[in-house]
Order: structure tokens, then C-alpha cells, then sequence
């Protein structure tokens, strides 16, 4: 079942997707990617008649982040005069959600209120065993070394542990609560469902609290320990100390103005906000241990329309790790590029993508004919990247430890460039086979960086040689796949050697990030004019009333809608080309350049916030039809993206 989220939660080992309507759809522990604990778990209220639950469409509905932090705040106000207030965070220790309800109604409620969940614990939704403590006010199912809990504050009053099948349905917790009654069943085995309940009387304006802990543990007695331990906190004191993580957290971030750019003063509140969330966006996203980021929560676990998002790619995360240095978080390159170095293949590669511990994970990339080049080449120029950023003690002791990754690395992609450009392989998206600009630049950055860093480390023959075949696969990009009466470089070579002349926004590559093109030369500027001129023609689609960029022409994955990430590439593109310019607030016609670049960058940045999730998550995609987010939601590369965009605007100023 593919179910896209509309919030996330997390903290170093629990990460937890959530619906608009606060409904939790993915329980992700210990890892980000492993394993998915849950099928479904919602509230609902029994008002002597029927159950009214959390996601019924009778609900009208507002989620929004709290300020600055990883609380969610989701008020449900229903026709009948109940309203719900639901406040969910997690702990800043412990792998433990809070859950808090408050239900007020205007004439009175008398009936029950339950909590529902179905667990497949380890992603396991066979042989899993279950049982409730009502003593310990705990009801517990486990699999092997998985153990999730559910307690509350008051102590539920009633519970019932079933068989989550049709076929002895008077058993199953979800079709027990429909009568206002559950059995007490105290344990079983098998495919469990569970639900535990409360008697609730609300006089007319008052209100009624009842809060949810779901926690995590690898044992039985670790479990209890911390249910103990958390019922023993108060709901005040928990909020204050995850306010004050995540305000304390952005406190370290790049200090922003955005201010003396013209026609900006309206969005800078919009800015300030989506610069903070997408950093808080990538923080729950990250392994902080090991330093892989997942690319997006896992919502398609049956590969039923894809591959699967919930692994890490090296090319995504080399372009996110530089987003957040530039952003004021050095500490995730430093990790990221640790995990590099244990996860790089013997030829100097790396594979597809990998789960977070830096197992390959599941890939059609197995081949040398069937991998991505452009992974090992984005990687080399991320690890320059963070290297020049470096003081030059610390340059030396990086390098030092790097310099074996780094050399592998170029010497892999020497071997793949024999006659300047690549050997056939995979493109970037996973669907062409061939070769492909995107993919050249990708490898022309790598091997600059890494001759760069191969110069300080004194050597000089190494850096000659790598600098020397960069050159040469700029030249033959530009001689063979540059299309001088369109303006831009084709999509790439197939394995029939024809030119696949199909514009594709990752030509961009050539420029951002990758430096294949300069803005300095007067040609290759001419050049970068006229591949944003294109690509802006006949890749835009007209979305929430302005426009958005799309892959490629004739893209049908997920129907072709528009991608955040391509949009912000392109206004990246605009704003580095604004950048590039001398002699702004002069008069001359430069500075009009200047201000026509920076406001339709700025458009493109606003579309891609126009498309976020009432809570504020970028996508990857936005439905060209509704405007509303599509499929991966959040997208890291989306967010690393908003990220740099931001900090290249205030860079403008």
C-alpha cells in the first residue's frame, strides 16, 4: 500500500511518518530504513451508536509544525461539535512517541474513546506475539529482537489482543471496538491487531486528555524501563525540552538577511521558514551515527510503482552533505564521507544506493553497464568541496585519511573515460541507457576535485593526469553532445549511437553543480544562457499558476508532473548566473540582467513552496493537476536544494 505523508517525526533512533489527519503510517526502528513496524494506528470515539475514526472525511482538518521545532500540532473540528487536538513529537532521548489528545464538545460527549493498531513487528505481519501488562499499564507485541509498547496516561481501562483476519473476525480488535466493548484478551500469537479504551464523559466546554506513548526496544525489560520512566515525566516538561532541541539546533545554522533584494521584502518571512524546515527535515532523515541519509521515507515498500525511496544514494546525499555545510552544519560531511570511504566497491565505485548501515540495497544496478558513474563523480566533488572549506590544518588531516578513497575513486573513473566520455551506463534517473551529459559533468567535477586535492597532497603527476582527461571530456562533450543550432546539449548518446536530442533539465549539470561550463567565459556564459532558455520553454508546466520544470520531454513516471528538484535547479542556475555578474547597481544593463535572473528564480523557489504539504514538506513531485504534493514525500535532495537556493539569494544582497 502506498501511503505518501503529510508530517514526519524523529530523533536518533525512531523516525515516524504521519497523515494529514494524524494517523501514523510508518514506525521506522532502530534504523530510518529499517525496520517498518506498522500497517496502521489512529484514534477513535465511540458515541454509543457508531465509531467516528480520526481519518474519517468528516473531519475538517489543519496540521502545522510548531515553530521552529518537531512538534506537530493536528486539529480536527468534526460536524457533530467535537473537536480533537492532537500534539505528537518524540522524545529527545528515548525511541518513544508522544501522543496527546485533547477533546472538548460543544454539547457534551458521553461514550468511549479508543486507540487502534495493527503492528507487523519487523515487518514481520506473521508470528508476531502480543500481550498486555495491565498492571505495568503496557500492552506489548514483539518479534524476535523487536518489542513496541503501548501505555498512556490514565491507564487505559479496557484493551482487547486479536487476530487481524476476517475469517474469525469476533476476535479482531478493530471490529471488537464497534459495539463500544472490548474482551480484555490478555495475549495470543500470530497475524495480532490491538486496541485499548477509556470511558469518556465531556460536559458541554469541557475538555478531556489522554495521551499515547508508543515505544521502542531491542528487549522486554529495556521496554519497561522506559515506559517507566516516561510516565514519570510530565507532558510540560517533555514539550519544553523538544522545543528547546530544535530551536537550540537551528540557533548553530548561517545567519540569513535577505534583505536589499528588490521585490523579496513580502517572502522573507516564507523563506526564513522553509530554510528551517527543510533543516529540520534533514536532521530526522539522517543517520547521525553512521552519516547515510534515506532519500525519502519508505511509502512504497512493495515496489509497486517504483523502486523503493528508503535507501541512500550516494549522489542525492554528496549534494545534500554540501547544502548543509553551506548552511552551517560541517559535521554531515565529515560523517557522510567516513560512510563513503567504508561503502566505496573494490574498483573504486559505488554501488546503486545502499541501506543506511551500508549494505547494497536492492538495485538494478549490478553491472558495470548497469551502474551510475555519475555517483563515484559526485562524490569526489562533494569531498573537495567540504576540503576547500577546511582550515589547512585541518585540510591535511582530512586528506590524510581520505586520500586512499579519493585516489580509488579517480583511477575507477580514469578507466571509465578512455576516450574522454563515459562507457555506456545508467543516467542519473535510472531509465536511459547510454551515454550522457549529466553524467560527464558529474565525472569532469569529480575528477577536478580530486585533482585539486591530489596537488596539496604534492601529487603533481596524479593531478596532471586527472586534470588533463577533465579537460578532455568537457571538449568532447561539448564537440559531440552540444546541439549549436537548438542551444543545448542533448540528453546523452544511445547504445545505437544516435543523438538522444530530448532536452533534460539534469544538462544543468554542466553548470550546477558541477563548474563543466564557467559563467566567466563569455562563450560558455552564452551557452548557459541559452540551455536555461530552453530548458525553461519546453520543460515548464504550468502548475498552481506559475510554472514548474519537469525531467524531460515526454516523461510519463508518475503521470510527468513537475519535480522540485528540477525547478530548483534551475533557479539555482539563475541566481549563480546573477552572482556571476560585475558592476550590478551601476545603471547599465547588467543590472537589469541582474534583477530579471533573481526574480524569476525567485518565482521558481515560490512555485516549489507552493507545492509542500500543509506541514511544509517538499516533495519530489507536484501533481500537475491539483498542485498538491506527489509521491516521495519528504524528498532530502528537494530540501538540500531549498537549502542552497536560500543561501545563494542571501548571497545576492
Amino acid at each position: 500500500m502506498i501511503r505518501q505523508p503529510n508530517s514526519i517525526l524523529g530523533n536518533r533512533q525512531l523516525l515516524v511518518t504521519m497523515g494529514k489527519k494524524g494517523e501514523l503510517f510508518g514506525f521506522f526502528y532502530p534504523g530510518r530504513d529499517f525496520a517498518q513496524h506498522l500497517e496502521e494506528s489512529q484514534s477513535c470515539l465511540y458515541d454509543g451508536h457508531r465509531l467516528i475514526w480520526s481519518n474519517d472525511h468528516e473531519w475538517h482538518v489543519s496540521q502545522r509544525y510548531f515553530e521552529n521545532t518537531n512538534i506537530v500540532n493536528t486539529e480536527l473540528v468534526h460536524p457533530c461539535g467535537l473537536k480533537m487536538h492532537i500534539r505528537d513529537f518524540i522524545h529527545t532521548d528515548q525511541p518513544i512517541m508522544v501522543r496527546n489528545y485533547s477533546i472538548t464538545s460543544h454539547g457534551g460527549f458521553h461514550g468511549k474513546f479508543f486507540y487502534y493498531s495493527n503492528f507487523k513487528i519487523g515487518e514481520m505481519q506473521k508470528k508476531n506475539s502480543a500481550f498486555c501488562d495491565h498492571d505495568a499499564g503496557m500492552l506489548v507485541q514483539y518479534w524476535k529482537d523487536y518489542h513496541i509498547g503501548i501505555s498512556s496516561r490514565p491507564v487505559f481501562e479496557e484493551w482487547q489482543i486479536g487476530k487481524a483476519l476476517d475469517t474469525i473476525w469476533w476476535t479482531n480488535a478493530k471490529y471488537d471496538m464497534e459495539d463500544g466493548e472490548l474482551q480484555n484478551n490478555r495475549e495470543d500469537i500470530g497475524n495480532i491487531n490491538n486496541a485499548i479504551g477509556w470511558k469518556l464523559d465531556i460536559d458541554a466546554g469541557s475538555t478531556a486528555e489522554i495521551t499515547i506513548f508508543i515505544s521502542a526496544a531491542s528487549t522486554r525489560l529495556s521496554l519497561y524501563g522506559r515506559i517507566r520512566d516516561i510516565r514519570n515525566q510530565t507532558m510540560e516538561n517533555m514539550l519544553n525540552e523538544t522545543q528547546e532541541s530544535g530551536i537550540k539546533w537551528l540557533s548553530r545554522k548561517t545567519l540569513l538577511e535577505l534583505k536589499d533584494l528588490p521585490g523579496f521584502e513580502s517572502v522573507r518571512l516564507e523563506l526564513m521558514e522553509a530554510f528551517n524546515r527543510s533543516l529540520l527535515t534533514l536532521s530526522i532523515l539522517n543517520d547521525p551515527v553512521r552519516g547515510s541519509f534515506v532519500a525519502a521515507p519508505e511509502f512504497d515498500h512493495d515496489f509497486e510503482k517504483s523502486g523503493g525511496y528508503g535507501y541512500c544514494w550516494n549522489r542525492d546525499s554528496s549534494e545534500i552533505v554540501i547544502a548543509l555545510l553551506n548552511a552551517g552544519y560541517p559535521e554531515y560531511c565529515e560523517r557522510f564521507f567516513r560512510w563513503c570511504k567504508k561503502t566505496q566497491l573494490p574498483d573504486g565505485s559505488w554501488f546503486q544506493r545502499y541501506w543506511l548501515d551500508g549494505n547494497a540495497g536492492s538495485s538494478w544496478g549490478n553491472f558495470s553497464h548497469s551502474t551510475q558513474i555519475d555517483e563515484t563523480g559526485s562524490t569526489l566533488f562533494a569531498m573537495e568541496s567540504y576540503y576547500s572549506s577546511l582550515e589547512p590544518v585541518l585540510k591535511r588531516e582530512f586528506l590524510d585519511r581520505i586520500w586512499a578513497t579519493v585516489l580509488s575513486a579517480a583511477e575507477y573513473l580514469m578507466r571509465r573515460t578512455p576516450e574522454g566520455m563515459h562507457e555506456p551506463c545508467i543516467c542519473l534517473w535510472e531509465t536511459y541507457s547510454g551515454i550522457f551529459t549529466y553524467t560527464n559533468a558529474a565525472i569532469y567535477g569529480g575528477l577536478v576535485g580530486a585533482a585539486q586535492m591530489a596537488k596539496d597532497y604534492n601529487e603533481m603527476d596524479l593531478a596532471s593526469r586527472w586534470l588533463e582527461r577533465a579537460e578532455l571530456i568537457k571538449q568532447q562533450t561539448i564537440k559531440q553532445l552540444w546541439l549549436p543550432e537548438e542551444g543545448y546539449f542533448a540528453r546523452g548518446i544511445a547504445h545505437n549511437g544516435r543523438i538522444d536530442k530530448d532536452i533534460d533539465a539534469s544538462i544543468l549539470g554542466t553548470f550546477v553543480p558541477f563548474n563543466m561550463l564557467s559563467a566567466d567565459d563569455e562563450n560558455e556564459r552564452a551557452m548557459i544562457h541559452s540551455m536555461i532558455g530552453n530548458i525553461e520553454s519546453r520543460l515548464r508546466v504550468r502548475v498552481n499558476d506559475h510554472f514548474g520544470i519537469k525531467r524531460y520531454e515526454d516523461d510519463t513516471y508518475i503521470d510527468g508532473n513537475p519535480w522540485v528538484v528540477t525547478t530548483l535547479w534551475l533557479s539555482k542556475a539563475m541566481l549563480s548566473l546573477a552572482g556571476s555578474i560585475k558592476g550590478v547597481n551601476d545603471g547599465t544593463e547588467k543590472n537589469e540582467e541582474w534583477k530579471i535572473m533573481t526574480t524569476e528564480a525567485l518565482e521558481y523557489i515560490r512555485w516549489s513552496l507552493r507545492g509542500t504539504t500543509s506541514a511544509g514538506m517538499l516533495p519530489e513531485q507536484v501533481n500537475k493537476h491539483t498542485g498538491r504534493p506527489a509521491w516521495a514525500i519528504p524528498l532530502c535532495w528537494s530540501c538540500a536544494l531549498m537549502l542552497e537556493n536560500i543561501v545563494l539569494l542571501d548571497g545576492l544582497k
